[in-house]
């Protein structure tokens, strides 16, 4: 990037800074504003913030942002889940993870196999794959309104907080397959990705235990300070990446293992964790929808000309049957209220998770359609930005008052939480239920 386009990305974030509790109750959403202002000062703009040679070549600014982000993103994800309690009061995500995340990806593969797309089949479950992860933050009014049930609240946090790493083993996996099809080398993808999804999660629980031991054993002997022990924190996430990269497997999926494993190990000093996600971590988020909006969004409406509404067409399916029936199937049983089914279902905005992982593979798998891969991947995200963030603070308006004045006992039974993305620090477990008023 030239002087002029770091002027540009720090005054919009100086703005945003400036009135971003006045949109904390608007309709507006932080990836919607930086998604278009990236596009506003991008080659297709302004041209201000040109970063498309480097997001074709696979290195400097943007791969290192992408790459950086993810591995924070993964780590302190996995981190914040408790899987106590995941196991003792969270039946819900549980089964949207286990039961409607893997029927997603089958509809979705069946659905782009059905289009005239022109992918083969692993293609076309690794394009399912990809639409797999939701990100809860896009819908951030709805994670944090207290109208909102805790228990429908915490559904939608939890299951973004661990789709994005187990959807990773099957994105990597299907962009293999794929790549093995189209691939004229003599590499052996079988060996290759064993390597990968092995040794992967085996740096991570090796790394994660490893440094949560060495940090609760300095913390007790009063070796270690506040600040620094954070900063370990930190360190291990990305030793735990290059650890794995090392030995052959895959560092995002170690990165995301390493993180669960420590998270669960520390559960009272994960707090730096959090605090960094809600600073640091967001702006580098927010960095990256603004590459998206400048980089990707324009290229993508570029290659989507050639297949018209086709590809628009998976992308809407891909946001609403796609998702909302299998989640329909996956709560089948739990005598939630049909209202509470379809807004689960419709709240699995697809974000930050699905871009990042299309960059990476795409780039270490040459397959033939890939970019059009990339662009319907992109031109999802685009649609669920907006759809998601117009729809976030209404819908959770009306669905908790719905549910309050119905005094709904199933919604509304107590839960512990866990924190988003978007808090600072774990809160206190709900004990209570909420009243009617």
């Amino acid at each position: 990037m030239e002087s002029l386009g770091f002027v540009a990305v720090a005054v919009g974030v100086v703005l945003f800074a400036l009135v971003s509790r006045r949109l904390e109750s608007s309709a507006v959403t932080p990836p919607m504003v930086f998604a278009v202002f990236g596009l506003a000062i991008g080659g297709a703009g302004l041209g201000w913030l040109n970063v498309g040679d480097d997001m074709e070549s696979g290195h400097g600014f943007v791969h290192g942002l992408a790459e950086i982000t993810l591995i924070l993103v993964l780590f302190s994800d996995a981190a914040r889940i408790d899987l106590r309690a995941l196991k003792a009061d969270h039946n819900l995500p549980v089964r949207m993870l286990v039961i409607g995340m893997p029927l997603a990806i089958i509809a979705g593969t069946a659905v782009a196999l059905l289009l005239p797309l022109g992918l083969s089949l692993w293609e076309a479950a690794l394009l399912a794959t990809l639409m797999a992860p939701t990100d809860a933050a896009l819908g951030q009014a709805v994670v944090s309104n207290p109208k909102v049930p805790a228990r429908i609240r915490q559904a939608l946090n939890v299951e973004s907080g661990l789709n994005d790493g187990i959807a990773l083993p099957l994105v990597f996996l299907f962009a293999c397959l794929a790549g093995a099809a189209h691939s004229v080398d003599d590499i052996n993808w079988a060996t290759f990705a064993g390597a990968q999804l092995g040794f992967g999660p085996l740096a991570g629980i090796v790394i994660g235990g490893a440094g949560a031991w060495a940090l609760d054993n300095a913390a007790l002997r009063g070796w270690i300070s506040e600040t620094y022990e954070g900063l370990a924190m930190l360190a291990i996430a990305f030793l735990s990446f290059a650890g794995a990269e090392l030995v052959g497997g895959n560092g995002f999926i170690a990165a995301f293992v390493a993180g669960l494993v420590f998270g669960n190990f520390l559960r009272d000093r994960c707090r730096f964790v959090f605090e960094f996600a809600e600073a640091e971590g967001q702006l580098l988020v927010l960095l990256v929808f603004m590459v998206f909006g400048a980089a990707l969004l324009p290229e993508a409406i570029g290659v989507l000309n050639s297949h018209g509404w086709v590809a628009v067409g998976f992308a809407v399916l891909a946001l609403t049957v796609v998702r909302m029936v299998p989640v329909a199937i996956a709560l089948a049983g739990t005598r939630l209220r049909w209202q509470s089914v379809l807004f689960l279902g419709w709240f699995g905005p697809r974000g930050l998770a699905s871009i990042l992982f299309a960059l990476f593979i795409l780039e270490q798998v040459t397959m033939g359609l890939g970019h059009m891969i990339l662009s319907i991947t992109v031109m999802t995200v685009a649609i669920s930005i907006f759809a998601h963030g117009v729809t976030a603070a209404p819908l959770a308006r009306l669905y908790g008052d719905y549910i309050a004045r119905e005094k709904s006992r199933e919604e509304m039974m107590p839960v512990s939480e866990m924190p988003t993305r978007a808090q600072a620090a774990p809160q206190r477990p709900s004990t209570h239920m909420p009243s009617a008023d």
